[in-house]
């Protein structure tokens, strides 16, 4: 028997807009001038499949905050979520750093981007020019995120590609703690991301939306994010 195809939503975004999008995560990934592995294979997924497919990782460039404006369009709800994606990606480390506060704001200021609910996650900043290790986000008291993670909250999730973008990007569980060794010795512990992360619950929560939004509004099978 043949497959039956999913029933799928218009596409709220253009290739233009999406490809901005993810030039404009790439560059606040290149901000620290540190493109760990780890985010290199990230943004590679993010790019094959259905979100940019004729795009390669090779091909993304850094975007200015001029073009991304203009890439994106007028409408304020997809300026907004692009700038929420790039908090999302910012923070997933748990580590969030002066370098990427710094090129997020000057995004959202050309956006035209309400930033008052970023001024909570500045608690959390961690220079390594001044500190020789990073702040403990634990001790950050949870209400000073609460404008923070209202506003993660807030995103709605009305693009297929950006709901799968989302599910690749933000893991189906809370990553295992690890040991980072070398030459058989232990230099660095990692603790699970949901004890490092405060917003780990709003990403979860953005991750759920987006599921059912693939499940419920586009009729996809979303087996393969599960």
């Amino acid at each position: 028997m043949a497959d039956i195809p999913a029933v799928s939503s218009t596409i709220s975004y253009s290739d233009g807009q999406i490809t901005a999008w993810l030039r404009g995560l790439l560059t606040i990934a290149w901000a620290d001038g540190d493109f760990d592995p780890e985010e290199q294979q990230l943004i590679t997924r993010l790019t094959k499949d259905e979100l940019v497919p004729h795009e390669e990782l090779g091909e993304l460039t850094v975007i200015s905050a001029e073009e991304l404006k203009a890439a994106l369009g007028e409408d304020e709800v997809t300026r907004e979520n692009f700038l929420r994606t790039a908090v999302m990606m910012a923070i997933a480390d748990g580590v969030y750093s002066v370098v990427e506060a710094d090129k997020i704001k000057e995004f959202g200021k050309v956006l035209g981007v309400n930033m008052s609910a970023l001024h909570s996650l500045e608690a959390t900043l961690y220079d390594p020019a001044t500190c020789t290790k990073e702040q403990p986000q634990e001790d950050v008291h949870i209400d000073a995120l609460r404008p923070m993670r209202h506003w993660l909250d807030d995103m709605d999730v009305d693009d297929p590609r950006v709901a799968r973008f989302l599910c690749k990007m933000i893991p189906p569980q809370c990553p295992f703690e690890r040991d980072i060794k070398l030459f058989g010795k232990k230099v660095v512990h990692i603790p699970p991301m949901c004890k490092l992360n405060p917003l780990y619950d709003q990403l979860v929560g953005l991750r759920f939306r987006s599921l059912s939004y693939l499940a419920d509004d586009c009729g996809e099978d979303i087996s393969e994010f599960i």
